[in-house]
């Protein structure tokens, strides 16, 4: 015999062997029953076992009462207390099961119940397991347990090499932080993460509610990583195309354009990025942060770098504070300062550090300016020392009050008067009828006075104690007499609509009163209907 043909009938037996040992890797046999025997139905012949049956395939056993082996099509239909062991990490009960042992798959049926060691077990009536790519898959409603978490839904897979489970239709998520519900979700039982594929509602303990369009929970550590998420709040909606949310401190980070909405007040703020801490009751927005509040037919708008939402279960003690570079605009009203304080309860804003407010022609300064608005508009405005008012006429002339500290009242969000208590001076330009030409300039010193306005500028002075008063002829005027000490015209400071609002305010107006509607999975829209009815 030549070498070539020993050859051939050396890699001639390679192959009958390899292809008997598949076989043989393949065949599942049957290593145990009390009782055995045969038959034939339809031309294909089968064997009957029953009690204590044991069937063996590669590391995969399986133990039932009684079975059907159908060895020419390798295939098992096994009844009553069925149980597959697979190594030493995999475990699976049922009632019924089919066995297609050249596919190696496993159709199990009626009180399912798989195990996967140290991980996670799987319950449901409807259950097929892949186990050459390790998948085991649900389809008529499942149930899968961990240390952490209870998660259902009508349908999902569970890879074992993995750990990592999906979930879909119906999905609901039970631990005793929080409840969630969706459409699709993605759970390794290794990691203990969650990964959210649709929109995704997340109830906690305390009533938060929290929603997610992409993103990921780690459920041991509380933490999340979030894009498009949503959280709701005892005061407040927040979103951001991305929220970092920890659970165990009660923080929630917000980046790119977070939003909030208050839910007892008509305030939005939006900004960059920001934060909630809710063990301390406080939001924090910055970065191009915008508060905007309707008030009737206008809107007030706050900007400023940075903006602080304050929640306190004490309606009196909740506040947006601002900060620094704080800008205002509203129709009747406009101003900058350093620092603000908005009172919610009251509708008060304090201005604080070098403020400066414009209403109409008239410029306010003082040290601090509380401004009180009641019914959507100015009614009251308080400045507390050092203040100053200037009040430019028909003819550009300044008319001027000073004083320790000012009261100005206001009609339809116009100024009426301003009362002057402690170091009260004035400048005021008196004009002819046609408010065209100067006749001269009065200048008062008291202890007290009370300036009128009409039409949002001064008109007369009146006085409660005996005053230092002189009209001051045209001629007679220089350039040093026209100026109380203190007196600048800022008028370059005031901010326009377009310095404050945001530029998508700029286009269409806003109604923060109404929350934005998102197209919802319908389980969360039948959570919904349900509450509805309740």
């Amino acid at each position: 015999m030549n070498a070539g043909k020993v050859t051939i009938l050396i890699l001639t037996s390679l192959l009958l062997f390899s292809s008997s040992m598949a076989q043989a890797q393949r065949k599942v046999e049957l290593v145990q029953a009390d009782t055995s025997y045969g038959g034939l139905r339809d031309g294909v012949r089968y064997r009957n076992v029953v009690g204590n049956v044991v069937f063996v395939q590669n590391e995969t056993t399986i133990y039932c009462d009684t079975a059907v082996l159908y060895n020419e099509t390798n295939r098992i239909e096994a009844r009553s207390n069925v149980r597959i062991v697979e190594g030493d990490s995999v475990t699976i009960v049922a009632g019924r099961l089919i066995y297609e042992g050249n596919e190696k798959i496993a159709r199990l049926r009626k009180n399912v119940v798989f195990t996967k060691l140290g991980q996670a077990t799987l319950y449901t009536d409807n259950l097929d397991y892949d186990r050459i790519n390790q998948e085991a898959r649900y389809f008529q409603g499942g149930k899968l347990v961990d240390s952490t978490n209870v998660l259902t839904s009508d349908k999902g897979y569970y890879l074992v090499n993995t750990g990592m489970a999906s979930f879909k239709k119906k999905v609901v998520g039970v631990n005793p932080e929080y409840t969630l519900r969706s459409d699709t979700l993605q759970y390794n039982t290794r990691s203990n993460i969650m990964y959210f594929r649709a929109p995704t509602e997340l109830t906690d303990k305390e009533g938060n509610v929290f929603e997610y369009d992409q993103g990921e929970y780690d459920t041991r550590k509380k933490s999340s990583d979030l894009r498009l998420g949503e959280v709701e709040t005892k005061s407040y909606f927040i979103n951001a195309r991305r929220m970092l949310l920890d659970d165990l401190r009660k923080f929630y980070l917000g980046k790119d354009r977070i939003h909030l909405v208050s839910k007892q007040e008509n305030v939005i703020i939006d900004g960059d990025d920001g934060y909630y801490d809710k063990a301390n009751g406080i939001a924090k927005v910055y970065g191009n942060a915008v508060m905007k509040r309707p008030l009737g037919e206008d809107t007030l708008y706050l900007r400023a770098d940075t903006l602080v939402a304050v929640e306190s279960d004490d309606p009196s003690k909740e506040r947006i504070l601002a900060y620094p570079n704080v800008r205002i605009f509203k129709n009747d009203l406009q101003g900058r300062s350093d620092s603000l304080a908005y009172m919610n309860a009251d509708s008060l804003i304090i201005f604080y550090s070098d403020p400066v407010l414009w209403t109409g022609e008239n410029q306010i300064t003082a040290d601090t300016i509380e401004v009180e608005i009641h019914d959507n508009s100015i009614d009251k405005m308080f400045l507390n020392f050092n203040s100053f008012v200037v009040s430019r006429d028909s003819i550009n002339n300044y008319n001027q009050i000073k004083g320790r500290n000012m009261i100005a009242l206001f009609r339809e969000s116009a100024i009426s008067k301003v009362d002057v208590d402690g170091n009260a001076e004035s400048l005021f330009y008196a004009l002819d009828e046609t408010e065209s030409y100067l006749m001269g300039m009065n200048k008062s010193i008291s202890s007290s006075m009370r300036i009128h306005f009409k039409l949002n500028r001064a008109d007369n002075v009146s006085f409660f104690v005996k005053p230092d008063a002189h009209m001051i002829p045209p001629h007679e005027l220089t350039s040093e007499m026209q100026r109380l000490p203190g007196y600048s015209w800022r008028i370059a400071e005031r901010p326009a609509k377009e310095d404050v609002a945001r530029e998508e305010d700029l286009v269409s107006p806003i109604k923060p009163d109404v929350k934005p509607v998102q197209e919802k999975p319908d389980i969360l829209k039948e959570k919904s209907s349900l509450q509805k009815k309740e």
